[in-house]
Formats: C-alpha cells, sequence, structure tokens
C-alpha cells in the first residue's frame, strides 16, 4: 500500500531541507571566498539549520513508525553575479520552502492528519522568520551596493540577522540538533 500524500510529500520535503542546507553552504563558501567572515558565517549557520529541519522530519518520521527515505538533491548553484544576487537566491529559496510546509499543512489538514499538522506549526512559524529575516538582510546588502560589503559586515557584527538561537519548542532532530 503507497503512503498517503502527505506522508509522500513529508518524505519529499526531508530532501527539499537537505538541498536548502547545501545551497547556503554554496552561498557561504561565496562570502568567504569573498573574504566576508560574517556574511559566510550567516549562511554556514543557515546551512545547519537546515540539516536540522531535516532531520526533524526524519525524526517525526521515525515516530510515527514510517519508513524514512532520504532522497537525493540536485547540485546547487555555487556562482553569482553579486552579493545581491547571492542573498536573493537565498530569499527565493525560503519563499519556496515556506509555500512547500503551507502545501504539507493543507495536506495533512486535507487528510486529517491531525498529529502531522500540529507538528508542521513550528516550521511555518519558522518559516516566517526566515523569511523576513533574509529580506532584511537582502534589503541591507542592496542598500550597501557592492562596493561598500563591508558595511554589512558591520551591520552583521552590531545586528545578528535571523535564528537567535535555540528554540524550546523546535520539534526534536533524529541524531540531535547541531
Amino acid at each position: 500500500m503507497s503512503a498517503s500524500p502527505f506522508i509522500e510529500r513529508l518524505r519529499e520535503q526531508v530532501g527539499h531541507e537537505f538541498a536548502a542546507s547545501q545551497q547556503y553552504i554554496a552561498i557561504a563558501a561565496y562570502f568567504d571566498g569573498q573574504t566576508l567572515p560574517l556574511l559566510a558565517e550567516h549562511f554556514y549557520r543557515q546551512a545547519l539549520e537546515e540539516r536540522n529541519h531535516a532531520m526533524m522530519l526524519v525524526q517525526y518520521l521515525l515516530d510515527a513508525e514510517l519508513d524514512v527515505s532520504i532522497p537525493g538533491v540536485a547540485a546547487p548553484q555555487t556562482s553569482f553575479d553579486s552579493a545581491a544576487a547571492a542573498v536573493k537566491l537565498a530569499l527565493q529559496q525560503e519563499r519556496r520552502v515556506t509555500d512547500q510546509f503551507s502545501e504539507l499543512t493543507r495536506l495533512a489538514r486535507d487528510e486529517s492528519a491531525f498529529q502531522g499538522e500540529q507538528f508542521l506549526q513550528w516550521f511555518l512559524k519558522e518559516q516566517l522568520e526566515e523569511t523576513s529575516s533574509m529580506s532584511d538582510l537582502l534589503a541591507v546588502v542592496e542598500r550597501a551596493g557592492e562596493e561598500n560589503l563591508l558595511l554589512v559586515e558591520d551591520f552583521l557584527a552590531r545586528n545578528p540577522v535571523g535564528d537567535g538561537g535555540a528554540d524550546d519548542a523546535a520539534p526534536a532532530a533524529a541524531g540531535g540538533a547541531l
């Protein structure tokens, strides 16, 4: 018997989260190569966060006694025309992931998968924060321009963007969050 559309899409989302993690590593490496360590650090941290999201989905599948499959992912984009282009890609990625979690929630609701829907509520909240913070970072990068990216580094030194740390309400990650 095949799994429900909700479970199939949840398994697919594991791959989307790992792909997002790899894309953030590629963006971080781009900024590292530009000697912009705080931008690089921000995206390396984002990569870990996306990896942890994938592992939270894996743990949910395990807890629900469902088969776990880890899909392969396409290679990330590794070159960028500008810092703004790299951050814009990250914002597009966050918007796409938000849409994916919204669709997962709709499927869970349609299938009366109440535990699945409840599990996804944290991700919806997280995506609002992710999209907002990436949008803010893009605005700062665009305002600074390519010739003033050290101002972005200074901004990040004074105003950390994104995740404020561990969230006690976050679902458990298989193997533990990094």
